[in-house]
């Protein structure tokens, strides 16, 4: 749950119409989490990792779309992002939400 009623959020049925029309798309999780399932096209900065690698990453030209498991990580990256200058919007529900509409994942393999 957003605790922040200053970071904007979508739903996960927006948020695939503006991966689909080409906004970037990272996972906050950690590299197990991702492992062991993601969502096809998103790209993992694990948390622990951020704030070392957003700068090299990220473009501030770009709408970003942030997610993690339930949305909470992933609200927390999408304010620390708005603060540096970034279009950041927390995809609320995380990853949980979109299996649960049956949206595409993959499980298992390598990052």
């Amino acid at each position: 749950m957003n605790n922040h009623p200053e970071i904007p959020e979508i739903d996960i049925i927006e948020a695939k119409k503006r991966i689909d029309a080409g906004a970037t798309f990272i996972d906050v999780r950690e590299d197990n989490e991702f492992r062991e399932v993601r969502i096809p096209g998103a790209k993992l900065i694990p948390l622990s990792e951020f704030a070392d690698r957003y700068e090299a990453e990220l473009s501030t030209d770009s709408e970003i779309v942030v997610h993690c498991r339930s949305g909470q990580r992933s609200a927390d990256v999408t304010l620390f992002l708005m603060r540096h200058g970034y279009q950041a919007i927390n995809m609320r529900g995380g990853i949980l939400a979109w299996e649960a509409a049956e949206l595409p994942i993959e499980r298992g393999g390598n990052r």
